[in-house]
């Protein structure tokens, strides 16, 4: 099996792992589920890594990370502004 593939499959298990816990303990949210999905492409990310030579699928990776940093930040603010008092802004 190739390396991409194999990463690839290893973050739809922890994707999978990810909303079985979260539907276990009762709490499946789309937020919940977002972090846990951006930790998991972090972690396998870093584990990943190459040592030497970074190949082209790596940079696509990137893409994915800043794309889940975008959508956890999104998320934050909208939490923020749940606790602000009305017409703090």
């Amino acid at each position: 099996m190739r390396r991409h593939q194999r990463f690839v499959y290893g973050q739809l298990s922890w994707m999978l792992a990810t909303v079985l816990a979260l539907a276990a303990l009762g709490g499946l949210s789309m937020e919940l589920f977002v972090v846990g999905s951006l930790l998991g492409l972090l972690v396998l990310t870093e584990l990943t890594a190459p040592v030497n030579l970074a190949p082209r699928w790596r940079s696509r990776v990137r893409w994915l990370v800043a794309g889940g940093l975008l959508l956890f930040g999104y998320f934050m603010v909208r939490r923020v502004l749940e606790f602000l008092p009305e017409g703090a802004l």
